[in-house]
């Protein structure tokens, strides 16, 4: 390979992780473990996979009223979390703040969203929806919710059990990467 360092599917990183080269012997798990490693690995790139085709086909309802995905998403963050900063939104958002001040100005423009001075410090604002901010993240979600139920309707019944039986496992995942995402803040007393 001309001196180049092959690369090793992801699949096969629990393998290599169930071989322990830090002690002299070189100790291997037995085969049960490293199948179920690699299993479970398979099962997780399995449900990644599910979870990004289902929001390509779910999540992103058309946009409305021409806003972009990222004003919406916005709109979506400021429901879910309240008035926060510009600041707050930029990390939340993953995307680069003149980006996000551009949409935050179409918002504000379009009656969506509102500044208001944050009193905790008053050179700050604070963001937040307007009225008809709220409705329309509303409306986008009633929305979303009346094709999901057309879309379970058509599930046999065992797998609609199945499928509404999750929502609790999907809120703890949610959880858990907010509190990850929360841990580098913290760290550095952000």
């Amino acid at each position: 390979m001309n001196g180049a360092v092959a690369r090793r599917p992801a699949a096969l990183l629990p393998l290599e992780a169930a071989i322990d080269e830090t002690g002299p012997d070189r100790r291997v798990r037995s085969k049960l473990d490293i199948v179920s490693a690699w299993m479970q690995s398979r099962a997780v790139e399995r449900l990644t996979r599910s979870i990004e085709d289902f929001n390509s086909v779910f999540i992103r309802i058309p946009a409305s009223d021409r806003l972009s995905f990222s004003a919406l998403s916005v709109l979506h963050t400021l429901s879910r979390v309240g008035p926060c900063r510009l600041s707050d939104l930029v990390r939340t958002e993953q995307i680069k703040q003149p980006a996000l001040t551009s949409a935050v100005a179409k918002l504000e423009r379009g009656g969506l969203i509102e500044r208001r001075p944050d009193p905790c410090d008053g050179r700050a604002s604070m963001l937040s929806l307007t009225a008809d901010g709220q409705s329309m993240v509303s409306r986008r979600h009633a929305d979303r919710a009346e094709r999901l139920r057309s879309l379970i309707d058509r599930l046999s019944p065992a797998d609609r059990t199945r499928l509404l039986s999750i929502a609790g496992v999907l809120d703890q995942i949610v959880q858990l990467a907010s509190e990850h995402d929360e841990k580098p803040d913290e760290r550095s007393g952000k």
